[in-house]
């Protein structure tokens, strides 16, 4: 099993990553559910004015007729205006990108931004699509047979599982 770092680490590499190229204007917008928990730590970490976003893709997904509505999926909330803003989606895991190519059509329905950047905590390997992040602070290889979960515990923190699907 790959050694990962422990998730407060990597969200604090995260935003040593994006505190340079952000300004108090940047939104950020989370994906249910570890991206939501991860944005708003950054937004905080951060201090960004732009109230925090968030989204469910699960109606845009291109395999929604196979996976279905996730259970305990709250619905997307974006409260600001999208046109001509520069946006950051978060999201825990990148894979195989179909995640993130609903996350950008959904997004693209509330308006037309300026810019549109992709923080995650961890990339996989195993990408179906032509997406990549701008902001990464881990990268590891799994075999298509297990999945990395992000979860928070208990006590709000936040830690990675490695898991057989």
């Amino acid at each position: 099993m790959p050694t990962l770092p422990a998730a407060v680490e990597l969200c604090q590499r995260l935003a040593d990553l994006m505190r340079p190229h952000v300004t108090p204007a940047t939104a950020l917008v989370g994906i249910h559910t570890g991206g939501v928990w991860i944005a708003e730590w950054l937004h905080r970490e951060l201090g960004l004015v732009q109230p925090l976003g968030s989204m469910n893709v699960s109606f845009y997904r291109d395999d929604y007729h196979q996976r279905g509505l996730q259970g305990g999926r709250k619905p997307s909330a974006i409260p600001f205006d999208v046109t001509d803003a520069h946006i950051i989606i978060v999201d825990d895991v990148l894979y195989t990108g179909r995640t993130i190519r609903a996350a950008l059509n959904e997004l693209f329905d509330y308006g037309r931004p300026a810019k549109v950047e992709l923080a995650v905590l961890a990339d996989r390997g195993g990408r179906e699509l032509p997406i990549a992040a701008t902001y990464c602070p881990h990268t590891l290889t799994l075999p298509a047979a297990q999945s990395l979960n992000l979860e928070r515990t208990e006590d709000g923190s936040l830690e990675f599982t490695v898991v057989e699907k």
